[in-house]
């Protein structure tokens, strides 16, 4: 699991997470197919993340991650539930990973509408695209200076 996944990654304190997965439809409905979601806990990583996008030529866009939706994922029975209400679900979603990171600078990226193609378009044919990839490569050269 992606929360897993962050939870081990925060243990060694790195100076930023960033994660990117298919995790909700609700950025697709939201974005579309070819905006990618970025939710996060800090603002200059996400201007960092946001920075490399811009370079690497995938779209973005940056969705509040909003405290008062966080009770939406509260439950009666456990630490928490792992779905919110019928609406904000990019949100609800993102603030569940966000448990798992503390105070780590972190950036969410949600690529559930441009991680596949219906068509081909620009530099991407129809199927898997690698929504992200340039992204995170842009961001690794970034911060290596």
């Amino acid at each position: 699991m992606l929360a897993d996944g962050l939870s081990l990654a925060a243990e060694g304190e790195p100076d930023l997470i960033v994660d990117i997965a298919t995790l909700t439809g609700a950025c697709r409905v939201g974005l579309g197919s070819r905006v990618g979601g970025l939710l996060a806990n800090n603002d200059d990583a996400a201007a960092t993340v946001e920075a490399a996008a811009r370079e690497a030529g995938e779209k973005v866009w940056r969705l509040p991650l909003e405290p008062e939706y966080r009770k939406e994922i509260d439950s009666t029975v456990a630490d928490m539930k792992n779905i919110g209400g019928s609406y904000g679900g990019a949100i609800t979603a993102a603030l569940l990973l966000a448990e798992f990171v503390g105070d780590i600078p972190w950036v969410h990226l949600d690529i559930a509408g441009p991680a596949r193609a219906d068509a081909a378009a620009d530099y991407t044919s129809e199927g898997g695209t690698g929504f992200g990839v340039r992204t995170l490569v842009a961001l690794a050269e970034q911060l290596a200076g």
